[in-house]
Formats: structure tokens, C-alpha cells, sequence
């Protein structure tokens, strides 16, 4: 009876891992989550503001970015009947669902740093 048990939680939890496997997978990188969340605070921006915005990304590196973000559905592009031609990016509403996600890493890397950075307790000999 235990090993029938112990299958399920197994079932269970490779589909966990897989689960994070993709998202880590989808979200990895330097980037990504920098771009969304810039795009879900700023709101829809053109290629150069977030070039602009996101300081020290390659211009090859952001569009490669956006395209797997748009592919996955998290980012919509927009090309503007101007000239010249302009292309807009935003996130999409499944993107939207990552608000909380990034939310939390944020105020997690928020405390974090402040953790790192906290002076030594005087009562600690060197």
C-alpha cells in the first residue's frame, strides 16, 4: 500500500519539477524577467525605450528576448503603420499572470540585499 502512495507523490512530483523546469527554462537568463517586468510597469514601449530603459542589453540580445517572450505568448509586438516603421511591445494577458511571480522575486531580492549588505554584529571578532 506505502509504494502505491509513494508512486503518486512521485507522479506528483516530477510533474512539479517539470513544471518548474519549464518556467525556469522560459524565464532564464539575465534578461527576461527584466523585460517583463519592465513592460508590466512601464507599460507598452518601443524597441529603443526599452533598449534604453534596460541598460547594457545587446540590441541582437533584446530582440532575440522579445521574440522567445512573443513566441510563449507573454509579450505581444506591434507593428505601427508609420514611418519610419515602429514597433511597439507589451505584455500580453497570460503575461499579466506573471505580475505576482515577479512581484515576489523583487521584494525577495529586495530583503535579500539589504541582508548581504547588513554591517557585521559589533559583538563579532574579526
Amino acid at each position: 500500500m506505502e509504494k502505491k502512495n509513494d508512486s503518486i507523490l512521485s507522479e506528483e512530483c516530477q510533474v512539479q519539477i517539470r513544471a518548474l523546469t519549464d518556467t525556469m527554462e522560459l524565464l532564464s537568463g539575465k534578461w527576461k524577467l527584466i523585460i517583463l517586468g519592465t513592460l508590466l510597469r512601464n507599460g507598452t514601449m518601443r524597441f529603443m525605450e526599452l533598449k534604453r530603459t534596460l541598460n547594457g542589453i545587446a540590441p541582437k540580445k533584446l530582440s532575440k528576448d522579445l521574440q522567445d517572450l512573443e513566441l510563449n505568448q507573454l509579450v505581444k509586438r506591434e507593428v505601427m503603420n508609420t514611418k519610419p516603421i515602429t514597433v511597439e511591445y507589451s505584455i500580453t494577458e497570460h503575461g499579466r499572470t506573471l505580475d505576482n511571480l515577479i512581484g515576489e522575486v523583487i521584494d525577495w531580492g529586495l530583503i535579500h540585499r539589504k541582508e548581504i549588505v547588513k554591517p557585521k554584529n559589533a559583538s563579532t571578532v574579526d
